[in-house]
């Protein structure tokens, strides 16, 4: 068995965290809420290092989420949370045929509650797997990546459409090592829909893949680029102007939409994009911007083409903003975490309101690091009351992490 460890993406940047740990950024005042750790793991059976946020039954209220470690294998756990805190772990990882060390969100099948996920190592070539776990606790292994072609090491949550397929990233593998958009079809059939060539196409996809109702995909790379920041890159499906029976109906075309530069847009895009009813996309770049933190942007259609707008630059240093992609309420208010940035640089939850055309910051809450919780890695989720939750990777009683609940 390999030691227990958190993902080579995820130490790299705990590490470089760590080393800022005594830095403090003023943060604006916090809003009125209430602030709540739900659970904290323990870093043995119950698992360690939940690097994913959750997803949400809207039925029960139970929440759903998996950490990168801990377990009875050491390979991370699937568990769920009831409303009232109690976990119950679903399926222990064993770092073997059924892969390892998930670091994504998991998605959930309204019709039949099935959870779908990746993870990151393991599986028939110790590159990662896609899997569906059924509400008996039934684990089956859906796709095992090789490494090549069809790409590896992924690091994103899936997404899927109205007949059941299957879309994700991988941030490996592909014709030049540089990751790949991939389809799963139910029956357990890859097709690779983009493989990055790591230039100004982009490189290194983190994060998960949106889809509007015309079926293009949307999604962000973490590097490469015209400035090799990252990129914002469409797949535009393309119809077939002569399909025959043994050929696909359509192909996928790739559009850059916008280029990170370093600059007051902010670079690495870790996160992905979050597509509006009016067909408008937002997202975060985790570094840079006026503010140094990452920031928080808008792509609005315009002609055929897309206007980039910056929303809010995050206070912070370096990589220290949001990881996941942000939530929408009904009213267009934004939500996200960040990794470490705020008066302890553990990592904030926040509030982007807009009123007469301008971007307001609330902090929601400050991580001190300790029990309530440090380093949040996570995407937000809401329960039919309104109430935000979450987790961190690390602190919470024990040290090994904590789920969160916040209301606003």
């Amino acid at each position: 068995m390999k030691s227990e460890s958190l993902s080579p993406t995820s130490n790299l940047l705990l590490a470089f965290a760590l080393v800022f740990s005594l830095v403090a950024f003023a943060t604006p005042q916090v809003r009125a809420q209430t602030f709540n750790v739900m659970f904290s793991f323990t870093g043995g059976n119950d698992g360690a290092g939940p690097l994913a946020g959750l997803v949400i039954d809207p039925t029960t209220g139970n929440l759903y989420g998996t950490t990168n470690v801990g377990g009875s294998f050491g390979y991370g756990v699937v568990f769920e949370l009831s409303p009232s805190g109690v976990e119950t772990v679903l399926y222990n990882f064993t770092g073997r045929h059924d892969g390892g060390k998930p670091d994504a969100k998991l998605l959930i099948d309204a019709k039949t509650h099935n959870l779908y996920g990746t993870t990151l190592i393991s599986g028939d070539y110790d590159v990662g797997t896609v899997f569906e776990l059924s509400p008996t606790g039934v684990l089956t292994v859906l796709y095992t990546f090789t490494g090549g072609t069809d790409g590896g090491s992924p690091q994103a949550s899936l997404i899927m459409d109205r007949v059941g397929n299957l879309y994700g990233t991988t941030s490996a593998g592909g014709a030049t090592g540089n990751g790949v958009v991939f389809e799963l079809s139910p029956n357990g059939v890859e097709t690779v829909l983009y493989s990055f060539a790591g230039g100004t196409d982009g490189a290194i996809p983190l994060a998960d893949v949106t889809m509007d109702k015309e079926g293009n995909l949307y999604g962000t790379t973490s590097s490469g680029g015209t400035d090799k920041y990252g990129t914002i890159f469409e797949l535009a499906r393309v119809p077939v102007p002569s399909p025959t029976a043994s050929s696909p109906t359509y192909t996928w075309k790739e559009n850059i939409l916008h280029n990170f530069t370093h600059q007051d847009d902010g670079d690495v895009p870790y996160g992905g994009l979050t597509l509006d009813k009016a067909g408008n996309l937002y997202g975060t770049a985790t570094g840079g911007g006026t503010n140094s933190g990452g920031t928080v942007f808008e792509l609005t259609p315009s002609d055929g083409g897309w206007n980039f707008t910056v929303l809010y630059g995050l206070a912070g240093w370096d990589i220290s903003g949001t990881y996941q992609d942000v939530l929408l309420d009904a009213s267009g208010n934004i939500y996200g975490t960040t990794h470490c940035d705020g008066s302890y640089a553990a990592g904030t939850v926040y509030e982007l309101t807009r009123v007469a055309g301008t971007w307001t910051y609330n902090s929601l809450y400050v991580f001190t690091g300790e029990t309530d919780g440090l380093y949040s890695f996570s995407n937000l989720v809401f329960d039919k009351q309104g109430n935000l939750y979450g987790t961190t990777g690390g602190g919470g009683a024990y040290g090994y992490g904590a789920v969160f609940k916040v209301t606003p």
